[in-house]
């Protein structure tokens, strides 16, 4: 059946059983593209029934025609491949748990002071003005933990301007391209929640100044999650339970999608990997950009000191000679919190997900598999009645992929410290640590620390925050060298700073 067809055949349908689950867009390949094409009834429990899954048809004869349509394409999407997999997995989680990650050691660290080392930038900035570096931004989240009824990156987060993190991520773009007189390709991946309002914010705001045919967006793929027994969940009578595959469900995405061959017809040989919450992000850093071509390296992880054993961010270790990152669930108590004899914590550096690779890896690791990840997590589901139930307690199981688990095939690696205050406070909470209010102050902070570097003074309270509201436009100025060509030693603040 066509598109248009199941359009067709949705036209005047009336609902006559109750289904909860927000519509689903119709074309529902997950990396979209191609004709849309409906299993039937009979197939769809041929290969339900083949995976122990019926259950998932057990409303059927209470469904209207156009809940049939949309459940059927739901289920023609699913992975049951992959399904038997996490069924493993979720029968061995256990198991996992104590036997893991016994074999690691600290992975060595370039010192920040590398960074700052005029070779590297150098090399960084030639790569740039050569339009070989391409910037590949993970957004599939919404931003519910927010209390935002929309993808994180529409998150209005400047402290004066309230510009939003797609705004703020893409005028750091935009300034490279002005400052190199460069063409900088953004990829940016979506989910199946919030593609469509993610494009249309960028529409809507004429790309923040960045040329349309730079700016490409591609969704990532959606996994069921399980009942305890292996089952796979339904919301509602009509629509299965999905959530986004996890960052490292962007290799697969660039590869379905075609957007690893449209880095390559662009003559890009290097991309810039970040996620969307984190607005002090330094994209495409220059020195971090000639590090990772100087050492020819195939991946290369920034990380910084974590702030204590239970930080929830992994860390960099060695494994069998190999770069790898564990993620801080998966360590052990001993190991998060096991001290070195000067006193510092043996497994200290922590990746923030900034990371650089070489296209040629991308694309060798895009035709392969990573390992699976399992959260207990509270996930609503239909009761027998067919009522949808928001459980009070973690009841079933999420299944992602992580980009950093590429880290081991690489065989050549780097993991560079930077400056986390300078570089990292994503914005995750409503409220407390890792909020709107946290990163706001922490942008502020950064801007004032430049304005001092060009010779400004910036007031400061008690505590050394800004007494004023102080926020810069990537295009005006990228950093503190910028900035002292365009603001002297005379310039005084004696309230709220915008520079743009």
């Amino acid at each position: 059946m066509s598109y248009q067809a199941v359009k067709d055949a949705q036209a005047g349908i009336t609902t006559d059983y109750k289904c909860d689950a927000p519509h689903q867009p119709l074309t529902i390949h997950p990396w979209g593209g191609g004709t849309y094409m409906s299993i039937s009834y009979e197939d769809a429990k041929r290969i339900l029934s083949k995976h122990h899954q019926s259950h998932v048809l057990r409303f059927w004869d209470h469904l209207n025609e156009n809940q049939k349509v949309d459940l059927l394409a739901q289920i023609e999407t699913l992975d049951l491949d992959t399904v038997v997999l996490m069924q493993k997995l979720l029968a061995e989680k256990d198991k996992t748990r104590e036997t893991t990650k016994s074999d690691i050691e600290p992975a060595e660290v370039i010192k920040q002071s590398e960074l700052e080392k005029g070779e590297a930038r150098r090399i960084g900035e030639e790569i740039l003005r050569a339009g070989e570096v391409g910037v590949l931004l993970v957004a599939g989240g919404q931003g519910t933990r927010l209390g935002f009824g929309g993808p994180k990156g529409c998150f209005p987060l400047a402290p004066i301007t309230n510009a939003s993190l797609f705004a703020i991520h893409s005028r750091k773009i935009l300034g490279m391209e002005q400052k190199y007189h460069t063409e900088i390709p953004f990829y940016i991946m979506t989910s199946q929640a919030n593609d469509k309002v993610t494009r249309d914010f960028f529409d809507q705001h004429d790309c923040f100044g960045l040329s349309r045919d730079r700016l490409m967006f591609f969704t990532q793929g959606m996994w069921p999650s399980l009942r305890k027994d292996g089952k796979i969940i339904l919301d509602s009578p009509c629509h299965i339970f999905m959530s986004p595959d996890g960052h490292g469900g962007v290799l697969s995405a660039l590869r379905l999608s075609g957007m690893l061959e449209d880095m390559e017809k662009r003559g890009l040989k290097t991309v810039f990997y970040f996620q969307v919450d984190n607005p002090l992000v330094e994209i495409a850093d220059p020195a971090f950009v000639g590090l990772h071509r100087e050492h020819d390296a195939e991946m290369s992880v920034k990380v910084c000191v974590k702030q204590g054993p239970e930080e929830g961010i992994g860390v960099v270790v060695k494994r069998d000679g190999r770069n790898a990152i564990v993620e801080y669930t998966e360590l052990t108590d001993e190991q998060k919190h096991e001290i070195l004899p000067d006193g510092r914590l043996k497994f200290r550096f922590g990746s923030v997900a900034i990371h650089i690779f070489s296209l040629d890896f991308l694309r060798k690791e895009a035709g392969g598999g990573l390992p699976l990840h399992i959260a207990h997590k509270k996930v609503p589901y239909c009761d027998e009645s067919g009522a949808t139930i928001e459980p009070e307690e973690p009841n079933a199981y999420k299944f992602e992929r992580f980009i950093f688990d590429v880290l081991p095939d690489a065989e050549r690696a780097l993991n560079v410290e930077f400056s986390r205050e300078y570089e990292f406070s994503p914005v995750k909470n409503a409220s407390g640590p890792d909020s709107p209010e946290t990163a706001r102050r922490d942008m502020m902070l950064k801007y004032a620390g430049w304005l001092e570097q060009s010779g400004v003074e910036a007031p400061r309270n008690e505590a050394g925050e800004p007494l004023h509201k102080i926020e810069i436009d990537p295009c005006f100025a990228l950093g503190p060298d910028d900035l002292r060509e365009k603001v002297d030693s005379n310039f005084k603040i004696s309230g709220d700073v915008l520079l743009a």
